[in-house]
């Protein structure tokens, strides 16, 4: 089946999404990614392999923290790195998203990082780079509308093997607003081609999409029975703007029913690990003693985030074999 994120021969020439990628890929990214973090696992080794290699992070929906570990990384990478907060630029003055592509291309792009709010738009881009004989210039999908979000799923998958060696005998847990997140998406997809035997999704009735049992997916509305016996806890961020809507009653009503406190975290395994894509919204989503505490690996994932985007990078400009 024809994959537009692979070349001919295979290889990866853009990373859109998780979904359809083979088990090796999916490998190479998180053992390259290994080799750029550095043996105490506190820091990120700066590697010149994108030296004169331009990086364009086009962010037409705002997120500080995702577009910060991709200017990281790739300043670790000693790529040269242009902002651009299209939000505010010429989206607004009518020029259409491809009209910009093609400006930007012609400013000698190596790569391109999207971050869009339509789900598909890096799919386009992309599509429209192929279409046009610009096979060099690479596409970062850093998420897109509820769809995909797969550097974020890649660094979720960094730090599960980090602490937990292998997938095949875990039970990982995602919990929260998994209908509107596509970090979900892209963590269920990788999770399920690495492996991992059992999936569950946790969340109230409104929050949990169609489909995901076709995927292999436990779903539970009660937190407490859905924790049972987990190695791995995913939160995810509930977004504040889906409050107010009819999907939820409030804040409070929801840390009582989902939010992750001590008691609830006793419920898995003693070494189960607490992940959670960030910016968290303490108690709502988690407990400050769980996020605070010894099982919670939150701040890792952030480091090993610039480690997994410094491998999609490097492997994309053909840098790293």
């Amino acid at each position: 089946m024809f994959n537009p994120q692979l070349n001919k021969n295979g290889e990866l020439q853009h990373l859109l999404t998780i979904e359809g990628l083979p088990k090796p890929i999916l490998n190479h990214i998180l053992d390259t990614a290994s080799s750029f973090v550095s043996i105490s696992d506190r820091e990120v080794k700066k590697v010149p392999l994108m030296r004169g290699k331009s990086v364009f992070n086009l962010f037409f929906e705002n997120s500080t923290r995702t577009r910060t570990t991709f200017e990281i990384a790739s300043k670790r990478l000693s790529a040269d790195v242009i902002n651009l907060n299209i939000a505010a630029s010429s989206t607004t003055k009518g020029e259409s998203l491809l009209d910009t592509i093609d400006n930007l291309a012609a400013m000698h792009a190596d790569m391109f990082v999207v971050r869009h709010s339509q789900s598909g738009a890096p799919f386009l881009i992309a599509k429209h780079l192929d279409d046009h004989g610009q096979k060099d210039i690479h596409v970062v999908n850093a998420g897109d509308g509820r769809h995909a979000h797969p550097t974020q799923g890649l660094l979720d998958m960094y730090t599960i093997r980090h602490y937990k060696k292998d997938f095949s005998n875990l039970t990982v847990a995602i919990v929260g607003d998994i209908l509107h997140s596509r970090v979900a998406r892209s963590d269920i997809h990788a999770l399920t081609t690495l492996g991992v035997p059992e999936i569950r999704a946790i969340g109230p009735a409104t929050l949990l999409p169609g489909g995901l049992e076709q995927m292999g997916v436990r779903l539970f509305s009660n937190i407490d029975e859905g924790l049972k016996g987990v190695d791995v806890i995913i939160m995810l961020r509930l977004q504040n703007e889906r409050m107010s809507g009819a999907l939820l009653p409030s804040a409070q009503e929801y840390f009582k029913s989902y939010g992750l406190t001590p008691e609830r975290l006793a419920l898995a395994k003693p070494d189960a690990i607490v992940m959670h894509p960030g910016p968290m919204n303490r108690g709502v989503e988690i407990d400050s003693a769980v996020a605070d505490g010894a099982q919670a690996v939150i701040l890792p994932q952030v480091t090993f985030g610039i480690a997994v985007r410094m491998a999609v990078m490097s492997i994309l400009a053909g840098t790293h074999g």
